[in-house]
């Protein structure tokens, strides 16, 4: 989201993650159907052009089970917020900021 207005959607697959490991998982973001009358396209073009630094909120839910000696726990949503900066000139990551919202079963 960029202040607050959806900009787009993505999905990742499933996949197993072995206790105490770090996995990265990459996808693209399809970008479609963005309302630039309530997204100001003017703020966001100043941001990348002028300050170099696009501020945005990835947020989304993650089904996840627990595996313990072979049992698989009930599937339980995590909600996932992250808060990003980037650098279009630099095509990076300047800053980012994640937490867990919250867990439900």
């Amino acid at each position: 989201m960029y202040k607050g207005v959806p900009l787009g959607r993505a999905h990742l697959p499933s996949f197993y993650q072995a206790a105490h490991s770090v996995r990265t998982v990459e996808t693209r973001v399809g970008v479609d159907r963005v309302d630039v009358t309530v997204l100001s396209a003017a703020d966001l073009i100043r941001d990348a052009t002028v300050n170099d630094r696009v501020e945005l909120m990835v947020v989304g839910e993650i089904g996840a089970r627990i595996r313990v000696m072979e049992i698989n726990s009930p599937k339980v949503k995590v909600a996932v917020a992250c808060a990003i900066v980037i650098s279009p000139r630099r095509q990076s990551l300047t800053y980012k900021q994640c937490g867990v919202d919250g867990l439900s079963i």
